[in-house]
């Protein structure tokens, strides 16, 4: 007999397991998640997990705000640690972006996302050492910082299966099924066998264009590859906030073992990679760069030296924002395109997407699911920020 489930989630992923958790404490838990390898295994474990509210897109900042709360009481939720540490979180700009920052910041308290603007001294308190010349101002969200993704995702997976979710890893999807009609009705794995649904809901990130592609969907979505530096001082960093330069285009945030992790912000010559054939390590001329960078925001490091490096892989919409809704083809819900957002948003993704799929609108008036409907595209009305940073654009 053919196997099927109210709700086939295709990718065991950090937004998969996120909707798969949210069904489930709503009550629908005939949903099955199929992920080829193993859960959390693809570029959730890539994420260099910055919590953070600072965007100019309202429904994504009260996104992210949710996503903190969630994170903060991650133990009594899950019952396990997630790798939240609330650290804090700094954005800081020059003379051309202070308007942006002051209106970003009128608009997250609007939100409720505790936020202040802070001086020079105020930061150097937060972060001895760090040089500020380069920048006009900061924003401080107390209740920011970075988490690991990694251990987000599985204890989303854990929560889904105490609830009757089923998961299913090694279990490579390589079609979806369409009736002549036009309707999406399950999946074809690899082995040739077949899983009927109700709904099919593809969150398999940068794989989601060849998947689409199966049902005659193309998804506007690009693989942006992005190498992080961990930076060892010659001394453990101490507990800082997680700091973004939006001057000289980079960010960082300590690692639980004291070293740095550096991450770049400027993407405005994104480099388009295959995610299945990709270098894995930073090339010789971007270490050369953010090295640079680095010294330049900390220029007192006691024997500094690069620990190592590794590679992550966006997907990438036009607008740098995710879709989330449902796709052409009735039958095929999108959770696709989240641009390095993915990982501070995951909670309330997961809220939306149950809440889409459930009721057809969302839960939270603060979040518009209509913002991040596939069809924007088409329409050339793209999600962009009310209060955009100048060289920074892409993600804010």
């Amino acid at each position: 007999m053919t196997e099927s489930a109210r709700v086939v989630i295709v990718g065991g992923g950090l937004e998969g397991l996120a909707t798969a958790w949210s069904l489930a404490e709503r009550g629908e838990t005939d949903v099955l998640v199929l992920e080829r390898n193993t859960l959390c295994s693809g570029m959730t474990g890539k994420s260099s997990g910055i919590v953070r509210c600072h965007y100019g897109v309202p429904s994504l900042a009260a996104m992210a705000w949710h996503g903190v709360q969630v994170f903060s009481n991650a133990d009594e939720i899950f019952g396990t640690d997630i790798g939240f540490r609330q650290t804090g979180y700094i954005v800081g700009v020059g003379d051309n972006n202070t308007g942006p920052l002051t209106a970003n910041v009128a608009m997250h308290r609007d939100l409720g996302v505790p936020v202040e603007t802070i001086d020079a001294d105020a930061v150097r308190r937060l972060w001895p050492g760090i040089a500020l010349d380069d920048f006009a101002a900061f924003a401080y969200e107390p209740l920011g910082g970075h988490g690991d993704a990694y251990m987000t995702g599985m204890a989303y997976g854990t929560r889904a299966r105490s609830l009757g979710v089923r998961v299913r890893q090694s279990t490579e999807v390589v079609a979806l099924l369409q009736r002549e009609g036009g309707d999406v009705y399950g999946v074809t794995l690899a082995d040739g066998s077949e899983i009927h649904a109700d709904t099919v809901v593809l969150a398999t990130g940068v794989w989601s264009p060849t998947l689409g592609a199966t049902v005659g969907l193309d998804l506007p979505i690009r693989t942006q590859r992005e190498p992080i530096l961990l930076v060892d001082q010659g001394e453990p960093t101490p507990d800082v906030p997680t700091f973004s330069d939006l001057v000289n285009l980079h960010y960082v945030r300590r690692e639980p073992n004291g070293e740095l992790l550096v991450g770049n912000s400027d993407h405005s010559s994104p480099e388009i990679a295959d995610p299945d054939a990709y270098s894995n390590r930073a090339a010789d001329d971007y270490i050369e760069t953010a090295v640079g960078k680095l010294e330049r925001l900390l220029p007192n490091m006691p024997d500094p030296r690069l620990a190592s490096s590794y590679a992550g892989c966006y997907d990438i919409t036009p607008d740098y924002n995710p879709i989330i809704g449902p796709a052409p083809a009735p039958g095929l819900f999108l959770l696709v395109g989240f641009s390095g957002h993915g990982y501070k948003i995951s909670p309330a993704v997961g809220r939306l997407a149950a809440d889409l799929l459930l009721d057809g609108i969302s839960s939270d008036p603060a979040v518009d699911g209509n913002d991040f409907r596939f069809s924007r595209f088409a329409e050339g009305t793209p999600l962009v920020s009310l209060n955009p940073y100048v060289g920074a654009g892409e993600m804010r």
